[in-house]
């Protein structure tokens, strides 16, 4: 996205905003209004229940699901425009699932430089250096050329992370990406997003660890029934929630 397809998008300004978001599947309404502003090197989480909306909304955010009404930016840029060029709204909008949807008869290292080589065009050579660079990131080293069925979910997960970041994004999205691994896997895969946000890249995720929440994120949207019940900074949001569908979410599970 260039300035001039972006309308001119500055860092001082939301590099994403949802305004009045609605989005239904049949005759259900998964979203009912959803607005709020992500500023650049900013991280939200977003929890709730299930069926509330949540991963809904953040695949809406890279237009895996395109909206019904309202309106999603990135940079400017409206997710929802016809003309838009999906590949480059994924070039600047990384996602990571739950599922790690690695291809299993490539390598770690193959997988990570598949994208930008194959659907970027980009020289293999600059390719390989920035996935090795990445791999190194997300604590696999030695781990380039295993393939996926040789490692554990939690590395394999780091893997897909790794896959998402060589393509340069500059907003990364997480669909509860620790929801399908063990337990003891799922610290190391918190600890890899959480050096992506320290170094200050903008950061959305979905999900159910709360202490991880209070600890990384700059705000809190708690979703029901496709709405915005509550937000604000984790230190406000866990200990002086004030509506009682809070209390209750949150009475429940910490």
């Amino acid at each position: 996205m260039t300035d001039a397809a972006n309308g001119n998008w500055t860092p001082d300004r939301p590099i994403v905003s949802l305004n009045d978001v609605h989005k239904s599947f049949g005759d259900l309404e998964v979203l009912k209004g959803i607005s709020f502003d992500v500023m650049k090197g900013e991280v939200i989480c977003i929890i709730g229940p299930s069926g509330s909306g949540k991963s809904t909304l953040i695949r809406c955010v890279n237009a895996l699901n395109p909206i019904d009404s309202g309106s999603i930016t990135v940079e400017g840029q409206e997710v929802n425009d016809p003309k838009l060029n999906k590949l480059e709204l994924r070039k600047k909008v990384g996602m990571v699932f739950q599922q790690y949807n690695l291809f299993p008869h490539k390598t770690a290292l193959e997988n990570v430089m598949m994208a930008p080589v194959l659907v970027l065009k980009e020289d293999k050579g600059s390719v390989e250096a920035r996935a090795r660079a990445l791999i190194r990131k997300v604590r696999l080293d030695g781990k380039e050329d295993s393939f996926p069925g040789e490692l554990s979910g939690g590395q394999q997960q780091r893997v897909a992370i790794a896959r998402s970041l060589a393509m340069q994004p500059d907003v990364m999205l997480f669909d509860e990406v620790t929801a399908a691994l063990d337990p003891e896997t799922v610290k190391e895969v918190l600890v890899t997003i959480k050096d992506l946000a320290q170094e200050g890249m903008t950061c959305m995720l979905v999900t159910h660890e709360m202490g991880f929440a209070r600890e990384i994120a700059d705000h809190i949207y708690f979703t029901d029934r496709g709405v915005i019940v509550e937000h604000g900074p984790p230190a406000t949001f866990f200990d002086e929630a004030k509506d009682p569908r809070t209390q209750e979410f949150l009475g429940q599970i910490l």
